[in-house]
């Protein structure tokens, strides 16, 4: 297939999962460039899709403005607003409360259900975007004006921009020009939904354990939800995770209340299990020829802090507002303002995360010593409260470009 017998397209998105719809509706409501959106899933009736699964995610609050501003505002749904955060190490006596109020808040971010985040993204679309579905990239080249992509469905795609945001799942991103680099941490996340005795109100936990940093996300799973369902990602090493998924509820929930402790009452019920291994994964750069890498496809993080999918959106938001007003989607310019836009962000909250992984996860006394010590200040220091949320609400200055 050749350039001159292709469909032509301004922009491909290859991957439709949740990043790859984000695109999609932030291109096609801000530019008036066209956009087909290449995915080896199917949509059904409902806009459901597998990269929308039963997995809970914690929005930034600069993510829930800019879905907002895009015509898909999560607070319409069961979205539980983030009002109060504790963060403490265990066994240690360092402990820090923040409170959205107190930095002018209505809330630090939202958590919401992938499988909820899914339809109102998809109903924001509409049909403004082609679909191609239940269909992979089998090769692509790279000509001067164009990139060919060659489809599994015997298609061929001629886009002057294709961005790459399948979560690094293919080799594609190799056969383009990018080189992957990977870290394992040699942890696991396992996954659940608990029902505690006492409501959320709101509150979220993160707390640092021997085992590894244990997360509690207010979480609502349904508009009639008495408001006790917190969602856990609780990260240990691979053999503890093997035990406390294949192990019966009560002695789950028996470990999980002995990590997380009584700060929030009694832990009554816990969810199905799921598990994923945690790794640092990045490509060396954001750009090739007339191609970009957004979300995880660029940067998969450890979910300590909540930071990967709000770091992938910002991705979606720098691209999205550098098109508008473009000619060529796909030119050097466009993509080296990409590029730069986002170097600050992508090197400082990676960094963060992995620095937070290393520390958090080592019992070395002198570590253990130095981030009690931290979080005694940050609960009495407002200065470095601010710094903090600031970076992690999507609101900082290297997330902001300020």
């Amino acid at each position: 297939m050749t350039e001159q017998t292709a469909t032509r397209t301004d922009i491909a998105i290859i991957g439709g999962g949740t990043v790859g719809s984000a695109l999609a509706l932030g291109i096609t409501q801000r530019t008036g460039f066209d956009v087909t959106v290449i995915d080896s899933n199917t949509l059904n009736a409902d806009q459901k899709h597998p990269g929308f699964d039963a997995r809970v995610i914690a929005l930034s609050r600069r993510t829930v403005d800019e879905f907002a501003e895009l015509g898909a505002d999560v607070t319409t749904v069961n979205a539980a607003p983030i009002k109060h955060i504790q963060v403490s190490d265990k066994g240690a006596v360092g402990l820090c409360n923040l409170h959205a109020d107190s930095f002018r808040l209505d809330a630090f971010g939202h958590v919401i259900a992938l499988s909820a985040l899914g339809p109102i993204i998809g109903n924001a679309i509409g049909d403004a975007a082609k679909r191609i579905e239940n269909t992979s990239v089998e090769s692509a080249r790279q000509e001067k004006e164009r990139v060919l992509l060659n489809l599994s469905n015997g298609e061929a795609l001629a886009a002057r921009l294709v961005v790459l945001a399948d979560g690094g799942r293919s080799t594609l991103a190799e056969s383009l020009g990018f080189e992957r680099h990977a870290e394992p941490y040699d942890q696991v996340a396992v996954i659940c939904n608990v029902t505690l005795s006492e409501p959320h109100h709101n509150k979220a936990y993160e707390r640092f354990t021997a085992d590894g940093p244990l997360a509690f996300l207010p979480f609502n799973t349904d508009k009639n939800d008495t408001g006790n369902t917190f969602s856990v990602v609780w990260t240990v090493r691979p053999e503890l995770a093997e035990q406390l998924t294949a192990m019966p509820d009560e002695l789950f929930i028996r470990s999980l209340q002995k990590a997380f402790g009584y700060r929030h009452g009694v832990i009554r019920k816990a969810g199905d299990r799921q598990q994923y291994p945690l790794a640092l994964r990045y490509t060396d750069r954001l750009t090739a020829h007339r191609v970009a890498v957004v979300g995880n496809a660029a940067q998969t993080l450890h979910p300590i802090a909540g930071q990967g999918f709000n770091l992938g959106l910002r991705d979606v938001i720098a691209l999205t507002h550098i098109l508008k007003g473009k000619d060529d989607p796909g030119s050097f310019g466009v993509l080296r303002e990409y590029a730069h836009a986002r170097q600050s962000d992508r090197n400082q909250t990676i960094w963060l995360t992995d620095t937070l992984v290393r520390s958090f996860s080592n019992a070395a006394l002198p570590l253990v010593a130095g981030r009690n010590a931290g979080l005694i200040a940050m609960d009495n220091l407002h200065a470095i409260q601010q710094r903090f949320v600031r970076q992690t609400t999507g609101y900082g200055p290297s997330t902001t470009g300020n």
